[in-house]
């Protein structure tokens, strides 16, 4: 005798099943594609590493990204696997913190990691110009800097309305062509390297917040891919196996090269900031390879701004198709983009497009922090209140074990937490205020009546009851429905 397991909770219809909100208006995305998303939506590679060693020296920014993955990559990513196939719908975070916390928090949520998604992306045109302006001095300010990362938006915008799968494509295509310059430079650099310069560190000379920044922004952005969940083909098997090739590539793809640019050439830790990477290209193998770096980093760059607005965009839709926004920012391009969110991402990136490297990725970090604590906690919560519930794939911990493997990532977020400046600090408590205001706010338009919100606006009663059912009595009801009269 088999057993199945299903939720049963109520719809916004009155229904005795839950229908899931989530749509996809053209073809799913397979592992390959996946994989060089979150890629680029985590890191990109190297490009914009370089600052951990400016800020901690050689050992500590070797010890970085060999141990931060496994206190907050593995963590972050493993969490993202078990809530995103447990609820595999655009609206991802959201709706995992919304069923723990309730659909205020849960709002919250969403504000909070749209805002710092938006902020992070807007990183990538200026990341890009940096890499490009020793080549180009005009790109270093004033009016043709605006003009130029004005233009690259709007082209990268353009490439995200066609289509996920084009994005999924061509993630590939700029992932393999970004790290191709550093497997030329590790096979040039071999024979010269100095394994002592590995080793150089001064605790007295340690730039903490620099450092830590640096690395989380590097790091960080696993649950980026919940929002794509609902686009996703089998994402109960494809999305676990996808993280895990991720994480593998993003380890792999972050130490080696800057293990071999430190060792490569003698040590100048002031120069290691944007860019200098195509410096090192430069000493190691000459103005050829400095050339193939400085085009590979604009493609990192490119790569990274599409993966990002792509999960940006389809959370505001995933969101409206649960009722947390208004309908239009459901309504689908005919390639079955999300217009209205990509539109608004857009918007939020050319906005903020003006800030400084370093200004960006710290209200970006705080932001990220905030809301990766409500993660931790939905997570947790949802194991205790809900531990028969249905997951694809689940986390092989007790909801013991899964408490400390929070444990690590928690502290790091205070020790972030802590770093920030006080401009930082209360340029972020203004934008939560925002965020607190908003729900209400939407709530109070909607019952006026001055916008359309989606009839699934309620969220399932997420009290999930486990009911096992008698396969071979399945099979004898159905076939005695077979014989049954119609009646009118």
């Amino acid at each position: 005798m088999a057993a199945t397991f299903s939720i049963l909770s109520p719809d916004s219809q009155g229904n005795g099943e839950v229908k899931s909100p989530r749509t996809n208006h053209g073809k799913k995305l397979s592992v390959l594609p996946l994989v060089f998303i979150i890629f680029y939506e985590v890191s990109g590679g190297p490009y914009g590493a370089e600052d951990t060693v400016k800020g901690a020296g050689p050992l500590l920014a070797l010890i970085g990204f060999l141990v931060f993955p496994f206190l907050w990559c593995v963590p972050e990513a493993v969490i993202t696997a078990e809530m995103g196939t447990m609820f595999p719908e655009n609206s991802g975070y959201v709706v995992w913190v919304s069923a723990a916390l309730g659909p205020y928090l849960g709002f919250l949520q969403g504000w909070l990691k749209w805002l710092s998604g938006v902020i992070d992306n807007a990183l990538y045109p200026v990341m890009f110009l940096d890499y490009l302006k020793p080549s180009i001095p005009a790109l270093g300010g004033g009016f043709p800097r605006g003009l130029a990362a004005l233009a690259l938006t709007v082209a990268l915008t353009y490439m995200n309305y066609r289509g996920l799968t084009i994005v999924g494509w061509v993630a590939i295509l700029l992932g393999i062509l970004s790290m191709l310059p550093f497997v030329f430079m590790g096979i040039i650099a071999l024979p010269t390297l100095e394994p002592s310069r590995w080793f150089v560190v001064d605790f007295d000379d340690v730039n903490w917040n620099l450092y830590l920044n640096t690395l989380f922004w590097n790091l960080n952005y696993w649950d980026s891919v919940s929002t794509l969940a609902g686009e996703v083909d089998d994402p109960g098997k494809t999305l676990p196996k996808a993280l895990f090739y991720a994480l593998i590539f993003i380890i792999i793809g972050n130490f080696t090269p800057i293990l071999v640019g430190i060792g490569a050439i003698p040590l100048q830790r002031e120069m290691w900031t944007d860019g200098y990477f195509t410096v090192i290209a430069r000493m190691i193998g000459g103005a050829w390879l400095g050339w193939c770096m400085q085009a590979a980093s604009a493609m990192s760059n490119m790569g990274m701004f599409v993966a990002e607005m792509s999960s940006d965009s389809f959370q505001l839709l995933g969101m409206a198709e649960r009722g947390f926004l208004p309908d239009f920012f459901s309504k689908r391009s005919k390639y079955g983009t999300p217009k209205i969110g990509i539109l608004f991402s857009a918007s939020g990136v050319i906005m903020l497009s003006w800030m400084s490297f370093k200004d960006i990725v710290a209200a970006e970090n705080f932001l990220y922090c905030l809301a990766m604590l409500l993660e931790f906690i939905a997570f947790v919560g949802l194991r205790v209140k809900q531990p028969d519930a249905p997951r694809p794939y689940k986390v092989p911990l007790s909801t013991l074990g899964c408490i400390l493997m929070c444990v690590p990532p928690t502290i790091l977020i205070f020790i972030e937490l802590s770093l920030s400046t006080l401009k930082v600090t209360i340029v972020s408590l203004i934008a939560i205020a925002i965020g607190l205001m908003v729900q209400p706010c939407l709530k109070q338009a909607e019952k006026m009546g001055w916008l359309k919100f989606s009839t699934s606006s309620d969220l399932p009663d997420l009290d999930v009851k486990v009911v096992p059912v008698d396969k071979d009595f399945v099979d004898d009801v159905e076939s005695t429905q077979e014989h049954l009269p119609l009646v009118d």
